[in-house]
């Protein structure tokens, strides 16, 4: 390429001596490449079957779809989810789309949508928390920069090693006549071999019994694994642990309460399965720590509670340097949400529980014009600019709950 030219923007070239002041140059980039406006866009869609949780039973999904629109006319999508408005944690899709619109978007409007890391950075100085939210807003920022370059956002994030990922199912109906033959269906159709009960709202020999029933039909054909979601105290959790761990149970998710991280230490000591952190990790500092203390064998990795795709990955890295496995999580997002999660795991050197991007298969609509594909056991992850989605407009206004644009324009 001719060192006196350049290409910026939507491709248009530039001459040095167009240029007054060469050392401008990049204030031009930045001025092309800002971010012009957000839009927010709260979106109902509807289960396949109700998932029953031990904090909450979902009968729907809500999602906070973000646009981020630049000045080279590059869009950026990303999506903000949660369980179960605020059962789960801190952040609801009420409370992401009015901190969004009312507090990230006066940071973010007009600065470089080029530059993730800086903006990224503003925003954590002047914001606390809101990991949901800003995971959304990163998302966005990648997915727009991929599209600029050229290239998939994994390759943004160090670059992919694998093209799919292995995908548990949850088995939540908490019958276990109908979660037997759910996942019977699934083995023969090659969509899982992976699944993940949820356990902890029911009397505790009652969950114990549900489970090993399960183990017990499907075999070595399947790893079999609960998710208590904090449910038990730590002398239950001993006991229970024990039990499963006894039985064939290949993992126990937070069984105890995050903030009994002591509790966790001795857990894992001494319960026959592994255990993994999930509502644990909060933060980086959070998965620094439990590495530090041993708290926990495996990590449940989730951008949306890291604050972004690059901050889970800095979890993995802390991980891996500790010996710790690893487990691609889910908050049960629809397709962008997932599709964002997988183009950060397809980058990990190693994923040895595979991962729990299902979040689509648990909806009934989607709002992408191809849906993601699920074959062999495996999550097919797209290798094309960007998070490699294209939207649905008309299922979007379908199902948006305000019907009206509401985007936020740099004035």
């Amino acid at each position: 390429m001719d060192p006196d030219q350049f290409y910026i923007g939507t491709g248009k070239k530039v001459v040095r001596e167009s240029i007054p002041d060469f050392k401008n140059l990049m204030g031009i980039v930045m001025i092309v490449t800002a971010i012009e406006s957000i839009e927010t866009v709260i979106v109902d869609l509807p289960t396949i079957r109700p998932h029953k949780l031990a904090m909450h039973t979902m009968q729907k999904q809500t999602l906070v779809i973000i646009r981020l629109r630049c000045a080279d006319g590059v869009e950026g999508i990303g999506e903000s989810t949660t369980i179960g408005g605020l059962a789960y944690g801190s952040e609801s899709p009420d409370s992401i789309k009015t901190n969004i619109d009312k507090h990230f978007a006066p940071l973010l409007l007009g600065q470089n949508s080029a530059n993730v890391n800086a903006l990224m950075l503003r925003l954590e100085r002047s914001i606390r928390g809101n990991t949901f939210a800003k995971s959304g807003i990163e998302t966005a920022l990648l997915d727009a920069q991929g599209k600029r370059v050229g290239l998939p956002v994994s390759e943004l994030l160090g670059g992919r090693v694998r093209d799919a990922l292995p995908v548990a199912w949850t088995l939540a109906s908490g019958d276990t006549d109908k979660d037997i033959a759910e996942a019977e269906n699934m083995l023969d159709l090659r969509r899982h071999r992976i699944f993940k009960l949820k356990i902890g709202a029911d009397e505790v020999n009652r969950d114990l019994a549900h489970v090993i029933a399960i183990k017990k039909a499907l075999g070595d054909r399947a790893s079999v694994r609960v998710d208590v979601n904090q449910a038990w105290d730590e002398a239950v959790a001993l006991r229970a642990c024990r039990i499963l761990g006894t039985n064939g149970i290949d993992l126990i998710e937070q069984p105890i309460s995050r903030n009994n991280r002591a509790g966790m230490v001795r857990l894992n000591a001494m319960s026959p399965a592994p255990i993994m952190a999930d509502e644990s990790i909060e933060c980086v500092e959070d998965a620094f720590n439990l590495a530090r203390e041993g708290a926990a064998s495996v990590f449940a990795l989730k951008i949306a509670k890291n604050g972004g795709p690059r901050a889970a990955l800095r979890t993995a890295a802390i991980a891996e340097a500790a010996g710790v496995g690893l487990y691609g999580g889910t908050m049960l997002e629809g397709s962008i949400g997932t599709l964002a999660s997988a183009q950060a795991f397809v980058t990990l050197n190693k994923l040895a529980w595979g991962s729990e991007l299902f979040g689509p298969l648990l909806l009934t609509e989607d709002l992408l014009c191809e849906p993601l594909i699920y074959r062999d056991f495996e999550l097919q992850v797209p290798n094309t600019p960007g998070l490699g989605l294209s939207l649905d407009e008309e299922s979007l206004a379908f199902f948006r709950r305000d019907k009206t644009s509401t985007s936020i324009h740099l004035a």
